[in-house]
């Protein structure tokens, strides 16, 4: 009987330890807070932030796919006259455009009679597309 009273009194002191111990471990983690260190970088002067963008985001729009080639008034005497008239489909936005013309990475090269040919700048390569106009066929 002793022995069964003596285990039950190391089982109580146990438990009411172990009750302790986790009292205990929750005070310190609610008294401490929590901080969060972070690295900050400032660049003044002297170069450019590596972290920002080289293009900005005027800079690569419109894309060539977004343009549609409306009107081209040619003048044969003398190309440089020439003038084509664009129109940004994504937001209905009018480009009246020459030769030298830069619209965002798109250059324009030459106006011909149904077209204009672009220089695209993309990643240090130059490439050149051409945007003609489209053929509209009368009904009868």
């Amino acid at each position: 009987m002793r022995v069964a009273s003596v285990a039950l009194a190391l089982v109580t002191l146990t438990a009411s330890a172990a009750a302790q111990q986790t009292e205990r471990r929750a005070d310190t983690t609610a008294a401490q807070p929590q901080t969060l260190l972070r690295e900050v970088f400032a660049y003044e002067g002297g170069g450019r932030d590596p972290f920002m963008s080289l293009l900005k985001s005027g800079d690569v729009r419109p894309l060539l796919s977004d343009l549609k080639l409306t009107t081209v008034v040619y003048d044969g005497r003398f190309a440089s006259r020439s003038v084509a008239v664009l129109r940004d489909i994504t937001n209905r936005r009018i480009y009246r455009v020459k030769t030298g013309d830069i619209i965002g990475r798109l250059k324009v090269t030459q106006i011909r009679p149904r077209e204009v040919v672009f220089t695209v700048q993309e990643f240090g390569f130059e490439r050149q597309e051409t945007l003609s106009l489209t053929k509209h066929e009368e009904t009868p």
